[in-house]
Formats: structure tokens, sequence, C-alpha cells
């Protein structure tokens, strides 16, 4: 990240404090394309810093932001359906292999998609307009999309807060890890559909 964003970034978030946590966060979810995860890093490493802001606030925020904002994600998919998705695409420039790889991991894992599609660039905007577009059940959609914002909000917020101090390869950091976590929880939820699927068999 350059010094002119960092400070950019910085400034706002001093000025607006929780207010842009969540705005931002509630944005992405619901299908732009602002940077949630570099906020929520940077709101944490400044609660580390500078001790403007809370951690606990920040994370409280955070789910409520995600989980709101993937709900209206949701409800425009919902109601839009696939030609308004095809115009979001087109408008925001969402390349047609990230609908695509949405698709596939909706078919293969169902819900459970909500919950690693937070983990996953570029997944995380568009999962709740998608999971509308493709009429998942409101209700799983509601508890898997609740679980992955505490999980990731809370991870991402606790790794910028203790290293606070090493921020120029925070982000870096992340994005290895939130890819690391991501096909952890791809093999655990394959696994966990093989084994109900072989105790359905027997």
């Amino acid at each position: 990240m350059s010094a002119e964003l960092f400070d950019l970034l910085r400034n706002y978030l001093a000025h607006y404090g929780y207010w842009a946590v969540g705005l931002v966060l509630l944005l992405e979810n619901a299908g732009l394309p602002v940077p949630g995860e570099t906020i929520l890093l940077l709101a944490s490493f400044l609660a580390y810093s500078e001790h403007k802001l809370g951690l606990p606030y920040i994370i409280l925020v955070g789910v409520c932001a995600s989980t709101a904002g993937d709900n209206l994600g949701f409800a425009i998919g919902f109601y839009g359906g696939r030609p308004l998705l095809e115009r979001y695409q087109k408008t925001l420039r969402i390349r047609s292999s990230v609908i695509t790889r949405g698709e596939e991991l909706f078919a293969r894992y169902g819900s459970a998609t909500i919950f690693v599609a937070r983990f996953i660039a570029g997944m995380r905007i568009v999962a709740g307009p998608l999971a509308g577009v493709l009429r998942m059940p409101w209700r799983k959609f509601l508890l898997f999309n609740f679980l992955g914002a505490v999980v990731w909000v809370s991870v991402i917020a606790g790794v910028g807060y203790l290293f606070g101090k090493h921020w120029e390869g925070l982000v870096d950091l992340v994005e290895d890890a939130n890819l690391a976590i991501a096909i952890v929880v791809v093999v655990l939820a394959a696994l966990f559909w093989w084994r109900r699927r072989r105790e359905k068999r027997s």
C-alpha cells in the first residue's frame, strides 16, 4: 500500500471512526468492490498503535455491517435476478470467471459456500447477490452469513491488532492467510459431505 493511500485511509478512519468501518464493510458485502479488508486491518492497526478505536467495538461493528451487507446483496440478487447480475457484472467489470467459480462452489457445497466465500478474493463481493440469484433458502443463508462474518471479522481484526507493528507486510500476509483458511474450510466441508453421503448409503 502506498504512503498516500495509507494516510488517506488513516485520516478517514480518524475522522469517521466506527462509521467508516461499518459503511465500507456494508458496501463491500452488498456487492461493491471497496477495500473492506484493508479498512478492517487498518482500523485494528490504529486500535493497537494509537488507541483511537477499541478492538471489541471494531469486531462488533464489522460483524453487524458484514451481515447486513450480505443480506442486502442477497435481496438485490433475489429480486433482481440474473439480468441484474449480468448488468452488475458489466458495470463493475467483474470477471466472468469469478461468477462461474461462485456458481461451481454453490453447486458443490451449497449454503456453506457463504462461509467459505469470505476468505476468497473476489468472492466476498459477489457471494450475497449470487446466492440471491440462485434462490438459496434465506434462513440457511442467514446462518452461514452470520457465522462467516464472525469468523472473518474476528480473524482479520485480530491479525491487524496483534501484528500492528508490521503494517508493511500485513496486507500480503492476510491475503496468504485467507487462501490457506479457504483451502482448509473447503477440505473440511468436502470431508463432511463425503461422510454424510457414506452414512446415508450404509
